[in-house]
């Protein structure tokens, strides 16, 4: 009988494939229909509160784990309905090829010199303010959202799903879905949303390191040394306030040899990010080659979690 480990495997090679080749769902995206029902729920459950916000959290990331488990539980025996399974549900968790084109076209905006649009299409990547951003600002921020959203929508879920199988891509993603909608520093979410916002730090801890890492490797299939990675991980990874962000935009900065990090706006609020990486600022080029190094710093995960999958016991 085929190992049941060997078919999660499968299935999430599989599933990163279909993401590569055909990329986000264009209608009924699991994960949108997740944030839907999150949204509706939240409406009943806000209240300025941290306990609150645990329990909420935990019913929507736990319940994404537990849907997973059951079909984890039913599939155990049926290596075909796990397989495909492991890899629908893997190409919905994934995010990889939609983040690839959205670097692309952030790209195509600033070698034509096209700001207004570049300044829209932002939006489509992080939640920075773009309004008196120019060249060299749009393609850093672009740059560092690239390097951080690889390691949370593509190397995160990729980990998850080698060590958990189907709980453990299911219940990350809702998690992380939560943070994006509830982890904000604001007055509705400071207490709210605290939890989903610490939670998500703590499973992304493992993967982040893991992207700054997979990123040195990557390094020499952009003419690069992996030193150049490393060294800037290790030397600025901690100037950056988030304890995930700060190694991989770091290593993605080395790997790339420009210079990330600086003073960004978010709905009003400053923050500096000091500064990662010894190279000049980013500009269009380096934006796209960012993009092809987010799809090698994937590549090498894929490698990683799969062989992980595949040792793992049940």
């Amino acid at each position: 009988m085929v190992r049941v480990q060997a078919v999660t495997a499968a299935g999430i090679v599989a599933g990163y494939a279909a993401d590569v080749v055909a990329g986000d769902p264009r209608r009924g995206h699991p994960v949108a229909l997740f944030g839907t029902a999150a949204a509706a729920l939240e409406r009943r459950m806000w209240a300025d509160s941290r306990v609150r916000g645990a329990v909420y959290a935990g019913v929507c990331a736990g319940g994404a784990a537990a849907a997973g488990a059951i079909v984890s539980a039913a599939t155990r025996r049926r290596p075909l309905a796990r397989f495909a399974a492991t890899a629908a549900t893997t190409w919905a968790v994934l995010g990889g090829t939609g983040l690839a084109r959205e670097g692309d076209v952030m790209a195509g905006h600033l070698a034509a010199g096209e700001l207004p649009e570049a300044r829209v299409r932002l939006g489509h990547l992080c939640g920075r303010d773009a309004t008196e951003l120019d060249a060299t600002g749009l393609a850093r921020a672009a740059t560092e959202s690239i390097a951080e959203n690889t390691s949370d929508a593509v190397v995160a879920p990729l980990v998850w799903g080698g060590l958990a199988g189907l709980p453990g891509l299911l219940g990350y993603r809702a998690l992380n879905t939560l943070d994006a909608m509830v982890g904000h520093r604001c007055a509705r979410y400071e207490r709210f949303g605290w939890a989903a916002a610490r939670a998500d730090d703590v499973a992304n801890l493992v993967p982040s390191r893991l992207s700054a890492l997979a990123a040195a490797v990557a390094a020499p299939g952009l003419g690069r040394r992996p030193g150049a990675a490393i060294r800037a991980w290790r030397r600025d990874a901690h100037r950056h306030p988030s304890p995930n962000a700060g190694p991989v935009e770091a290593a993605f900065a080395g790997a790339l040899g420009v210079r990330l990090g600086g003073t960004n706006v978010y709905g009003g609020r400053t923050e500096n990010r000091g500064t990662l990486g010894a190279g000049p600022s980013p500009g269009a080029a380096d934006l796209a080659r960012s993009v092809r190094l987010s799809r090698l710093v994937g590549l090498v995960s894929l490698v990683v979690t799969a062989g992980v999958a595949a040792a793992r016991r049940h």
